[in-house]
């Protein structure tokens, strides 16, 4: 088998190829490696590349599990993990100079859950600064690049993990999803990205940015590849609060049909400025899901208008207490000032945090702050229960709603950069999904002037396997198989 056809593949294709016999996990790793050398010098989708020895011992272990009938289906599937992810002995940045060498006594819960399903380890994910980001192009080490085209973003935050997948440097990878970091980059990168229901996937060992926001989930080829990884990585963790004890199998709707479902597609998505390709893709979609059968319907969701305003008071105001604990004292980057710790704290802060990071960082102090927490914390509290509504009696109605995950396609590197609120204007359509805690996929839906348009799919709590079953039955219809255009290395 050639190193293409060994990185260019889903896990469970991966997997039949281990059962038959054709590729063993050791082969399989080493490929991978050698494809993360081509490409890391365009890509930089890496922040940490472990070390082959490392790599192969786990590979090893893999194959020991495949030859004993010990496998689960994620056995040997090499693996990105997003920097912000703590991995025990392994350099753990969020893309920051303020934890640049850090390295994590312990692994966050799923990362040790991949470990005992014998998943391979590859490295680290590049980020946007502390996932504060739509681009990618606020990592404090490097932008990602988009395998795509040489000068275009990856989306953000999790830019590297989608970066990665699309190049065949990982066959999946975690990453996580504030207001849209996981949906948004795999919309841009031509790949699938699932955010699940708030709480069915632990964040113990995520650097936490907005507590009530946050939620890991995967980056992949497939749909159900994202599915198998959440059987895999979700489940009742007593290390986090928020976990929920309502364990699901996340397969089992794939392969049903959609015939009758009801599906909502909500105006509002339809915003100003949306590309004339990304709107023509996302209404062929809306065709091929009637061609399944569905009952493809317009709805209003009147209050996504204030969804933006409402994640830039909230998000903010979490990371600024959040990132509090980041003083250069306890562990990360610590600047001497005189003449005394209050000084030596602003200057650790002060050379170590980014702009953009500081920036929010103002914003949540501020809207904290006495005489204004409940002006815009408060009311900002408010209208999120008013959307957690208006999506709920939506649900009433539809099975699922459908959306574009993106307005635009993959943007030049510093088209936006100047303009933060452009910037933000990017995950429009996905920042509602966290506001509410439902689960959201973006799936690839084509191409708009050679860059890929991906579709949003939403459903209620605790409504994943709906969400994955419409999915997969659009996936496997469209049969977009999106692989960037080579060369992509050097």
């Amino acid at each position: 088998m050639s190193v293409a056809s060994e990185t260019q593949t889903s896990a469970r294709d991966l997997r039949a190829k281990y059962l038959n016999g054709e590729t063993t996990a050791r082969d399989v790793a080493l490929a991978h490696l050698q494809r993360i050398k081509e490409v890391e010098p365009r890509t930089h989708a890496f922040l940490t590349v472990l070390d082959e020895e490392d790599v192969v011992a786990q590979a090893q272990a893999a194959d020991q599990r495949l030859e004993n009938g010990t496998a689960s289906a994620l056995t040997g599937v090499p693996f990105l993990i997003k920097d912000n992810i703590s991995t025990e002995g392994v350099r753990t940045t969020a893309a920051s100079r303020i934890l640049d060498g850090y390295i994590p006594p312990f692994d966050a819960t799923v990362v040790s859950r991949l470990k005992e399903a014998g998943a391979i380890i590859l490295g680290k994910g590049n980020l946007d600064e502390f996932a504060m980001g739509s681009s990618n192009e606020n990592s404090a080490f490097t932008p990602v690049v988009n395998p795509w085209g040489e000068n275009r973003v990856p989306g953000g935050s999790s830019g590297g993990a989608a970066a990665a997948v699309a190049a065949g440097e990982a066959v999946i990878a975690l990453g996580s999803d504030t207001g849209g970091s996981i949906r948004q980059p795999a919309s841009l990168c031509g790949v699938v990205g699932f955010k699940p229901t708030y709480g069915t996937v632990s964040r113990f060992g995520l650097i936490a940015f907005g507590s009530s926001l946050d939620q890991i989930g995967p980056i992949a080829r497939t749909v159900a590849d994202c599915a198998d990884t959440v059987n895999t990585i979700s489940g009742l963790d007593p290390l986090d609060s928020t976990s929920l004890d309502h364990k699901l199998d996340f397969a089992e709707y794939l392969g049903r049909d959609i015939d009758g479902m009801r599906i909502g597609v909500p105006r509002e998505y339809i915003v100003d400025g949306i590309e004339p390709g990304v709107r023509a893709a996302f209404e062929k979609s809306l065709t091929v899901l009637e061609g399944l059968g569905a009952i493809v319907e317009e709805t209003s969701l009147p209050l996504t208008d204030h969804a933006l305003a409402v994640y830039y008071i909230i998000a903010p105001s979490e990371a600024s207490a959040n990132l509090s604990r980041f003083d250069g004292v306890k562990y990360g980057m610590s600047v001497d000032g005189e003449p005394n710790a209050r000084e030596s704290i602003e200057a650790t802060r002060g050379s170590g945090f980014g702009a953009e990071v500081k920036r929010r960082i103002l914003i949540g102090t501020y809207a904290l702050s006495a005489g204004y927490y409940d002006a815009y914390y408060k009311k900002a509290q408010q209208v999120r229960t008013l959307i957690r509504r208006e999506f709920h009696d939506a649900f009433q109605k539809f099975d699922v709603i459908a959306t574009p995950t993106s307005p635009t396609v993959a943007f030049e590197l510093g088209e936006k950069t100047q303009d933060p609120f452009q910037m933000y204007l990017s995950d429009v359509c996905t920042i509602p999904v966290n506001i509410a805690g439902l689960p959201g996929i973006s799936v690839p839906c084509g191409l708009s002037e050679g860059l890929p348009v991906g579709l949003q799919i939403l459903a209620p709590q605790l409504g994943d396997r709906t969400a994955l079953q419409v999915a997969h039955a659009y996936e496997q219809s469209a049969n977009w198989n999106l692989t960037p255009p080579e060369p992509c290395t050097d």
